[in-house]
């Protein structure tokens, strides 16, 4: 088309108005696409921006059921679940504890924090305040007092002010609890955690305080005259905060790890690493094994260290407590004896000359209770596969085998403590025993006997972190 009948088209009649407006609508559809080139794109939203980052920050508060630096390194639940989340995103975690709930929700407000995983009760102060997370736990609140002082049993009974750490939801429901009851005396302090007052409260300086079941279960463990006067509330969430004025991006994965964590039975195995062995607190035995732990461990001390090789000393004591309450001569009703409550056969297949020499009974429970873990299948991880050594020393390996057959038959994990330790007790009813391997066994002992010794094991760290209890002394000359 020459140049002078492009101008008669455009221009001709009756076909010169529609040509321009053609070419008026692709002039203005090729202007828009420049302009929209032009635009910058959108911000990254918060999850994206993480990732980038390559870091995932989560304030936490130090605490044993939330994190603490252990024999191992790194530990507590909060810890392990924010690890676990960082990994699921793919970056790296910066745990920063702090020491303050006021500092560390000042911190999550302005930013310089992307959550918090503190453990705490949701309050509804925190409610109107921030994001919620899904709620993966439930606590109530108790008031405790020391044991042997008259028990309270209301508010009214209260015969000295309470004292409670500032800032986390124990004060907000202490607050909310002196509006119903005006005569409520208390305080609030930023200068020692729930441990320490709880510690106070066991030494009988401070009269009351606050505190939610789980911290109260694993507490107990080390202070066992706490008692618990009332309860304060019926049970409440808790869940990981978010700053309220980000998008939902990040909100959305932790819906999501939190839903895999339920669905892969990994956050029940969590739980019960941290809170199934100590749910059901015994005032007695707690006691007796605190005053053991201080007049008789000290003696053996120096045999657990030599022969516990690749385990925690600690956890080779609690087992002769749990087997012997060390006592070298302790013999039973069935013919095991010694501190490790040998069987003659045992001691035979490991050379051991004498079961009630405590030296020589410490040295074969530690060889054999080696070989059981080594014989545990290899996927089975830590530390359900202690747990599960622990059970075939009492039960037997092939009672084991048989409930972890029976828990993988049920639909349960035999790979999770958590899900084997529920089925140890159908090894003793007939229409569960006749169908295994080896039989009747006392399934249900053996369950007590493996989470009565992860609650001394767990007494022992805390013995040997805090206090000089667990000072060696010369044994017993013979």
């Amino acid at each position: 088309m020459t140049s002078l009948q492009f101008f008669n088209l455009i221009f001709h009649k009756p076909m010169a108005r529609r040509v321009r407006q053609a070419l008026v609508v692709l002039l203005a559809l090729g202007l828009a696409g420049m302009l929209s080139g032009c635009e910058p794109a959108p911000p990254p939203n918060k999850l994206e921006q993480i990732k980038q980052a390559g870091v995932l920050k989560v304030g936490t508060i130090y605490g044993r059921t939330t994190f603490y630096h252990g024999s191992t390194g790194p530990q507590g639940f909060e810890y392990e679940l924010a690890a676990r989340f960082a990994r699921q995103v793919g970056v790296q975690l910066q745990l920063l504890p702090f020491y303050s709930y006021h500092a560390l929700k000042q911190d999550l407000r302005e930013g310089r924090i992307d959550l918090v995983a503190a453990g705490d009760a949701v309050s509804t102060d925190n409610e109107a305040v921030f994001k919620l997370g899904p709620v993966y736990q439930q606590v109530s609140h108790k008031l405790v007092f020391q044991q042997g002082q008259t028990r309270p049993r209301r508010v009214a009974d209260l015969t000295a002010p309470l004292l409670v750490v500032k800032g986390s939801s124990t004060e907000q429901l202490v607050a909310r609890l002196q509006q119903e009851n005006p005569e409520l005396q208390w305080q609030s302090t930023d200068n020692k955690d729930i441990w320490e007052l709880l510690s106070d409260v066991a030494q009988g300086t401070l009269a009351y305080t606050v505190v939610d079941t789980n911290t109260l279960s694993v507490q107990r463990r080390q202070f066992p005259q706490l008692s618990i006067g009332f309860g304060l509330d019926e049970p409440k969430g808790i869940a990981w905060l978010l700053n309220a004025s980000q998008d939902d991006s990040l909100r959305g994965a932790i819906i999501q790890y939190f839903g895999d964590l339920h669905q892969s039975g990994v956050f029940k195995a969590l739980e019960d690493k941290y809170f199934g062995h100590i749910r059901q607190f015994n005032y007695v035995d707690t006691r007796a094994f605190i005053k053991a732990a201080k007049d008789q461990l000290p003696t053996y001390i120096d045999m657990f260290r030599a022969h516990a090789k690749d385990i925690d000393w600690r956890l080779l004591a609690a087992m002769s407590y749990q087997e012997s309450h060390w006592q070298p001569d302790a013999v039973s009703y069935t013919g095991v004896q010694g501190m490790m409550m040998l069987t003659r056969d045992t001691a035979s297949d490991l050379n051991i000359a004498s079961r009630l020499d405590p030296q020589s009974s410490i040295e074969g429970g530690a060889r054999y209770v080696t070989s059981l873990i080594r014989r545990i299948p290899a996927r089975v991880g830590q530390p359900d596969r202690i747990w599960m050594a622990l059970a075939a020393y009492n039960i037997g390996l092939g009672h084991l085998k048989d409930a972890r057959k029976l828990t993988e038959q049920q639909g349960g994990n035999p790979d999770l403590w958590v899900d084997v330790k529920r089925r140890l007790p159908l090894l003793e009813q007939k229409q569960f025993y006749k169908t295994t391997t080896y039989g009747f066994a006392r399934g249900r002992e053996s369950k007590k006997y493996v989470e009565n010794i992860r609650r001394y094991y767990d007494t022992l760290i805390y013995l040997d972190n805090n206090t000089d209890l667990l000072e060696p002394k010369n044994p017993p000359q013979t």
